[in-house]
């Protein structure tokens, strides 16, 4: 049906209606100016002004057809049998089969469909109907780009006592915002009179925060809720979780009781997947780590069930393989069976299916290292930060003995970093409470080209033959045990008689040296006493006889030393 609306309206509503045409022009009035007037006026020089030859003025309309869509469904019934069959029953269904079969026209029919149905068979296997011509999910091409990073923003804590940036948190709507947690982590060193305040900064203001955030104790770690980013989890030095709402400001909205809380500091905390999406873990140096996999100041990963009913069950394996604290722990995103720790001065990668080694680690650096992580986007890179203020970017694919990219951040230590969602902005924090941002090149964060199954046969492979070593080394080691189990005393006697004829020709050998260098020392004394003449004042003979009677007085010394040193050696 359509639908018509007259609009009526008078036309002395539009305004004076303009008719234009040629004539002459004219004057209308004419007046002459007058000199006494100037001094009734101030004079304005120069002078701007806007003039438009008359006001824009519009009116229009627009109907468009309704178009009502409906959503309905069809109920399929098996139909078509005869009236006298029941299709429910199988022995009258199986008869009717027969009969129609036996039918000339079926037969026919069948004939000529099956010549159909096989030229479309043939048209399938010559061309691939549902193949994707333009599928990006496989990601780029893999560009010739160098890679690189250039800094964004630089953030700095606004107080007068500097800080440690302990930890940094995305926003998840947007990423446009970064939480910073400042600490001093020195035990019982905070200089006196430092905030504990921590900041929420908007990533397009670095002069001032946007928010801050007033705990009791300083603030170890920080993270956002994913599902509610008003919402913010921290952990505080004393112990304590402390909870945040941006909507009611910058005091705590909920605080764990002391009896209840941590008794070290709180260095790590989640959110949980859960329905409501208000459950946490956390985990601290008191010993008490309810997360599922946490790394000890030992230098070990324990890998923990917290739904397990008895506490042998709680422990499910353990990773040893650094020398000191672990600072860093993350799972793999595309193959969370692969994790990086990053301790003392290497970052390892393990797998869950080698415990004894991790299946792949950087080299020992110069530097400690304070923390690292996976990229969002690509499998195969991670992240490194430095106590000498260098950030690492590890490319496997590209090369695994050395980073792809070694930037130097700042002059004081790095602590932590973090990376956003999509791969191409990483924010640094460093010792004196300074947050860097930087982003790095499209070939860092951008998924190659089969990278997913290059990084997966790396992993694969280096796990194979982590496990062909540890069977290797426990072979090794049984031998070795049988060896050392059957030896027998006669064994045990040479190998004792052995070692102290090697001691003997040892003490032997150092005697010797003590007296050679005696007789040298007297010798460079006497020539340093003695005139300088112009020509030598000892003859060639001389000499010769002067060094036969120290060969002897050796040997006599020698043959004098070796019986007192049988005489203490005999038993």
């Amino acid at each position: 049906m359509e639908i018509v609306y007259v609009y009526v309206k008078k036309r002395s509503e539009f305004g004076k209606q303009c008719n234009f045409s040629d004539r002459q022009a004219e004057l209308n009035i004419d007046i002459p100016p007058n000199p006494e007037l100037s001094s009734l006026y101030v004079e304005r020089n120069p002078v701007d002004t806007g003039i438009q030859c008359s006001a824009s003025m519009s009116e229009h309309e627009a109907n468009t057809e309704r178009f009502e869509m409906e959503s309905c469904g069809v109920n399929h019934i098996e139909g078509g049998w005869p009236k006298d069959v029941n299709p429910q029953e199988l022995e009258q269904t199986i008869r009717f089969r027969k009969k129609v079969e036996k039918d000339e026209n079926y037969i026919n029919a069948v004939m000529q469909l099956g010549s159909i149905m096989e030229h479309c068979i043939k048209q399938n296997n010559a061309i691939d109907i549902y193949e994707e011509y333009f599928d990006d999910e496989e990601g780029v091409e893999v560009t010739e780009e160098a890679p690189s990073a250039k800094t964004i923003n630089v953030f700095r804590d606004p107080q007068e006592i500097k800080r440690t940036a302990t930890h940094l948190s995305w926003h998840p709507d947007g990423n446009k915002k970064l939480a910073v947690a400042y600490s001093c982590l020195n035990f019982q060193r905070a200089p006196v009179g430092m905030s504990h305040e921590s900041y929420i900064w908007d990533l397009e203001n670095p002069n001032r925060p946007e928010i801050a955030l007033k705990p009791s104790s300083p603030l170890v770690t920080l993270e956002y809720n994913p599902k509610d980013s008003h919402v913010l989890l921290g952990g505080c030095y004393n112990g304590q979780i402390a909870c945040w709402d941006t909507r009611k400001g910058s005091l705590v909205a909920e605080l764990s009781t002391i009896e209840f809380s941590h008794r070290d500091p709180v260095y790590g905390t989640i959110w949980l997947q859960s329905k409501t999406g208000t459950e946490c873990f956390s985990a601290s140096t008191d010993g008490q780590p309810t997360k599922f996999m946490v790394g000890t100041e030992q230098g070990i990963v324990i890998s923990c069930n917290r739904k397990a009913k008895t506490s042998a069950e709680k422990i499910v394996c353990t990773f040893s393989g650094h020398h000191g604290p672990i600072y860093a722990l993350q799972r793999n995103p595309f193959y969370p069976k692969n994790f990086l720790t990053v301790g003392d001065w290497t970052a390892r990668i393990w797998s869950e299916d080698s415990r004894e080694s991790s299946i792949m680690w950087t080299r020992y650096h110069m530097a400690y290292l304070s923390d690292g992580a996976w990229s969002p986007v690509r499998p195969a890179v991670f992240f490194t930060t430095k106590m000498d203020g260098t950030l690492d970017i590890w490319d496997l694919v590209f090369k695994q003995c050395d980073p792809a990219l070694s930037l130097k951040v700042c002059d004081e230590a790095l602590f932590c970093l973090r990376v956003q969602d999509t791969g191409c902005l990483i924010a640094c924090g460093s010792q004196l409470g300074t947050t860097t941002l930087l982003e790095v090149s499209s070939s860092l964060s951008t998924l190659q080209r089969n990278e997913k199954n290059i990084a997966s046969s790396i992993f694969e492979r280096e796990t194979r033959r982590e496990k062909i070593l540890e069977a290797r080394h426990r072979e090794m080691r049984l031998k070795e045990k049988g060896k050392a189990e059957g030896k027998d005393d006669e064994q045990k006697d040479e190998e004792m008689a052995l070692n102290l004829e090697e001691l003997v020709a040892k003490a032997e050998e150092e005697f010797f040296e003590v007296i050679f260098s005696e007789l040298k020392r007297k010798e460079v004394e006497a020539l340093r006493k003695s005139p300088k003449p112009k020509k030598p004042s000892v003859e060639t003979e001389d000499v010769e006889d002067l060094l036969e009677e120290n060969a002897g007085e050796e040997e006599e010394a020698g043959e004098q030393a070796g019986e007192e040193r049988e005489e203490d050696v005999s038993p």
